[in-house]
Order: structure tokens, then sequence, then C-alpha cells
């Protein structure tokens, strides 16, 4: 049976690697248009070809930095044009029926006595005030289009808060608060709001953490079997594929071996 996918419109920030590049793929493998934004264009023009590999009948791609307004503005203008070109019958006026907010990540792990303002800002910039600038940005493309779905990404740091990880947590807490007062607002309008919370996943999120430490990036995930990017995207999938009176609120998504965040199940070499 085809997919509800099968001819939608999905458009995904961060889209250039993790678990952004892995719901490209998912999405496109349920037959949906996808519409990519990050800022390493290289990386994006992959994605999309492997996307289109999957069996998305458009994969586009285009510059976003979500810490600027005027990008956001303009990536969201070019993907309404996208949409209005190639969907069915000009698709006018141009409608959008998943916007994933993927885009965010963290930055050191310090202390606040030792926290770094470059640091905080990008957290604050990426996770926060991004996903902000492209909801509000998205919203008109969104709130009348039946079954649309707002999935944003967030953290079990959004949940608890933990040492060393003040900026971070505080950021994924926002993430979180932000999605459920977007819920609130959006009632009574179709379109359907979520946050999807994962635990560990291995991908570049603690290279980026560790300001390219790759060794110590490792380490993260040592002794453990961590969550893929491609598991948090075939949730992202189940969720926005629902039927449209079934709004999934929030998920929350651990490998098995995390208990908690501080709770993890490691293995010795010999084990």
């Amino acid at each position: 049976m085809p997919s509800r996918l099968t001819d939608s419109w999905v458009l995904i920030t961060g889209a250039s690697s993790g678990i952004g590049a892995a719901a490209a793929r998912a999405f496109a493998a349920e037959g949906a248009n996808v519409l990519l934004g990050a800022r390493r264009l290289d990386r994006l023009q992959a994605v999309a070809a492997s996307a289109r590999h999957a069996g998305a009948p458009n994969a586009m791609f285009h510059e976003l930095d979500v810490s600027r307004t005027s990008s956001v503005d303009a990536f969201v203008e070019w993907a309404k044009d996208q949409i209005e070109r190639c969907g069915p019958h000009g698709r006018s006026p141009a409608a959008l029926d998943v916007l994933i907010n993927n885009a965010g990540g963290a930055k050191g792990l310090d202390p606040v006595a030792d926290g770094k303002d470059d640091d905080w800002e990008f957290m604050m910039q990426t996770n926060v005030l991004g996903l902000l600038r492209v909801t509000r940005a998205c919203l008109p493309l969104l709130v009348d289009q039946p079954g649309s779905c707002l999935l944003n990404i967030g953290s079990i740091a959004g949940r608890q808060g933990y040492q060393n990880g003040a900026a971070y947590c505080a950021a994924k807490h926002g993430e979180r608060a932000i999605t459920q007062a977007l819920r609130l607002e959006l009632c009574g309008k179709p379109v359907r709001v979520c946050t999807v919370d994962p635990g560990f996943v291995e991908t570049e999120f603690s290279l980026v953490r560790f300001h390219g430490d790759a060794g110590r990036a490792r380490k993260v995930y040592e002794g453990m079997v961590p969550l893929r990017a491609e598991d948090i995207a075939e949730a992202l999938v189940w969720v926005a594929a629902r039927p449209p009176h079934v709004c999934i609120d929030e998920l929350v998504i651990k490998p098995t071996d995390q208990a908690a965040i501080d709770k993890v199940h490691r293995r010795t070499a010999s084990a």
C-alpha cells in the first residue's frame, strides 16, 4: 500500500549530516519530496543525491543558517518556490506537509564557572532562536494543511539537567517549552506538533561538542551500543505518518544501554 507520505513535502533543517541526513533518506523512501537546508552545501548535495536514490520524486537543497533571520526567510521563500514549481498542479498556494526542526547541537562540556560565550551563543542561537525563526517562517505553509506535522528534535537533556551541560540543557528545555506552547497555540488548526527527544545517538554531535576532538568524542559511546541516526529517522517517519487525527505530542527514545542521562551500561573490552 502507498505510504501516507507519498508525494508530501518535507522540509528538514540541519540536513547535511546525522539525524537530518538520515531523515531525508527515510522520508524519501516513503515517496516524499524533501527540501533540505544547512550551511555545508557540499554535504547537502550528497544527501540530496542519496534521497533521490532512495525514492524522492524531488530532493532539493539550499543554504540555511538558522542563526540569521535573513537566511531563514530566504530559505523558506526558496522552499515555497520549489513547492509551487514542482507540486501537483503547481500546488499554489504552497503548502508544506512536514517541518523537521533538526538544526542544533552542543558545544563544550564546561561547568558554568568556565563556560564560554561563543559556546553558549551557538547553543541558544541554533537550538532555541533558530527553531523559533524557522517555525515562524514556515507556519503559514503548515497551518491550513490537513494532517501537517511540525517535528522538533529535542533531547533527554530537555527533561533532566546534568553537570557541565547547563547551557545545552537550558536550550533543550527551551525547545520542549516552545513545542508545548505551539501545541496550545495551534490547537484547532490541522497541524500536529511533536518533540522527539533522543538519548545517546552516535552522530557528529559529540565531535562538534568537543570542537573536533575525535578521541574524546568516541569515548562518549565507548562500551555501549548507542542509537543510530537511522533509528530516529524511522521514528520521525512513524510520527508523521499517523492519521491526521493522531498527534504524538512527545516521544522519548533511548538506547537499551541508557536508562537515564547518567545511568549507562558499558561493557569492558573482555565482556
